[in-house]
């Protein structure tokens, strides 16, 4: 028996051009794998004794996978909205790269990217963030508050930069 979870919530659905064409070719890439992993599953299952196959019960796993992604990106895909302009380049918005100075005096460089496009180790953060959703429509040397496991962390925007 499974645990019972409650849905997460809904994420921001905005995406870059360049972002939404990565899901497009993700998407592509995901269809043409799923039919060479479809014939390998054939494959396994005419080899007789699916219950001890262990390249068939692979495949299915592999196949479950990718059904999953697909499934995915189908629902998500057409609620996305393409953002490729901004509002005023003087403030925080979508797309802006951040650079913040702690209280320390430490410099981080933070992007605000939609959920589906983030990646941490580029720097890039989810417009659903906390860190983000603090930084909206700030201008340079505002100061944001956020706390994280009851700590609170203060940082001073030191510049704002649209690509």
């Amino acid at each position: 028996m499974s645990r019972w979870r409650p849905p997460q919530p809904r994420s921001t659905p905005i995406i870059t051009p360049q972002g939404y064409a990565a899901l497009e070719q993700e998407m592509k890439a995901l269809w043409a794998k799923r039919r060479i992993v479809n014939d390998a599953l054939a494959a396994a299952a005419a080899e007789g004794d699916r219950s001890e196959n262990a390249e068939y019960i692979y495949r299915k796993k592999e196949q479950a996978g990718i059904d999953r992604r697909i499934r995915y990106l189908q629902k998500r895909m057409p609620d996305l909205q393409v953002v490729s302009k901004i509002g005023d380049p003087s403030k925080v918005f979508f797309t802006a790269t951040i650079e913040l100075e702690k209280d320390d005096g430490q410099i981080l460089t933070y992007r605000i990217m939609g959920p589906d496009e983030t990646n941490t180790q580029n720097g890039d953060i989810s417009i659903d963030s906390p860190l983000a959703q603090a930084l909206l429509k700030k201008e340079v040397d505002d100061e944001v508050w956020i706390t994280i496991n009851n700590e609170k962390t203060s940082y001073v925007i030191v510049d704002i930069r649209y690509a």
